[in-house]
């Protein structure tokens, strides 16, 4: 058994994969429609080939006030690991990413939040 699939919950699919392409880095893989909505993923040229992001839209009620509550909480929809926590914390920074402090050391990672556009929080962690 495999993970080749994980999703975010996205507002607007279309400014989702603006941000997810032009800040993160990511490239577009799939984009079928699917009734008014897309199959829509991204995946990091740096991780796991085969692995793929999903831009789920967010067209159910209770979903959204599921990810308004984690927002509001502080509380992470993903993570993404990064090798050098720092300098992907200057180049995110430098191209407009929000992000909710700087990064910290916390035992066996360093990491730090920052905020998707589409009303998710992301946890950027550096294992130590």
């Amino acid at each position: 058994m495999q993970i080749k699939l994980a999703s975010v919950m996205v507002e607007n699919q279309e400014t989702a994969l603006k941000f997810y392409t032009s800040k993160l880095g990511f490239e577009k893989k799939t984009d079928l429609p699917m009734g008014p909505f897309r199959w829509l993923t991204v995946a990091s040229p740096d991780g796991v080939a085969g692995v793929e992001l999903v831009l789920e839209p967010l067209s159910f009620p209770p979903a959204q006030v599921f990810q308004k509550a984690l927002f509001a909480a502080g509380i992470p929809a993903t993570a993404f690991i990064t090798s050098d926590i720092h300098s992907e914390y200057r180049r995110l920074k430098e191209a407009g990413v929000v992000f909710r402090g700087e990064p910290v050391a916390m035992g066996p990672i360093t990491t730090v939040l920052f905020e998707d556009t589409c009303g998710n929080l992301i946890n950027l962690v550096q294992p130590v």
